[in-house]
């Protein structure tokens, strides 16, 4: 399995203020699938992504990306860990914004070891015509592709998404899912995304459903819906 996960808690504060956010979490993902986990603020979706792109330390269990073990890793390793692993996009783009569209891109490959083509990147991603322009004379979905494209420069064999669509409009919710699902199928990148939209889990490979900081239900999807047929994004 390419991502496991065992028995993996979590909490914060202490004495009155203490909460155990995960509460032992085990589940995996196999490698090129695209992956959806959902439940309620609060159940512990983001906290378990977080922990898997090393960004949180989780106070025990297993966390295993393509045979790398990265409990226990120091924050030097975490950082190479991340590096040669992983893309991050997040609701909100982070774009540096005094850099151009090719620039922020840029700002990834040049850390990766094999780097995608930049110019295959942009025609891909839509972005060839704007890869001159500056952050603020984008379209949220624009931006949100940049973000996308500088997460995907790297080649990242696990692509971690936290909310990608929660701050677009439904037209453009549903370009962003049927690029990912094409991403998805041309460089068999793993995705593993949390959302709250209840739509995209038809489009996806797995479910996990999380709740209460535990793994309430998963299973595979036997038919999966094509992101451009999703309905009520």
């Amino acid at each position: 399995m390419y991502l496991q996960v065992k028995d993996v808690k979590k909490s914060y504060g202490k004495d009155t203020s203490y909460v155990q956010v995960l509460k032992g979490i085990s589940t995996g993902l196999e490698r090129g699938q695209m992956c959806v986990i959902q439940g309620t603020s609060g159940s512990g979706k983001s906290t378990l992504l977080n922990c898997i792109g090393g960004l949180d330390t989780m106070d025990s269990g297993s966390i295993t990306v393509d045979g790398k073990e990265i409990f226990g890793l120091k924050p030097a390793q975490l950082s190479d860990y991340r590096r040669d692993n992983l893309g991050f996009i997040f609701q909100f783009y982070n774009l540096v914004p005094n850099l151009t569209v090719r620039e922020n891109i840029q700002i990834c490959q040049h850390i990766a070891e094999k780097p995608l083509d930049m110019d295959e990147l942009l025609e891909t991603l839509g972005l060839t015509e704007h890869q001159n322009k500056f952050p603020a004379q984008l379209s949220g979905g624009q931006q949100q592709r940049t973000a996308i494209a500088r997460a995907l420069i790297k080649n990242p064999k696990l692509l971690l998404c936290d909310e990608p669509t929660g701050a677009l409009d439904s037209k453009t919710s549903r370009d962003i899912l049927i690029l990912l699902e094409e991403i998805n199928a041309k460089y068999g990148t793993t995705m593993l995304i949390v959302t709250h939209n209840n739509s995209i889990k038809n489009m996806v490979h797995k479910v996990i459903i999380i709740k209460d900081g535990l793994v309430k239900k998963e299973y595979m999807n036997e038919t999966r819906t094509p992101a451009a047929e999703l309905e009520d994004l």
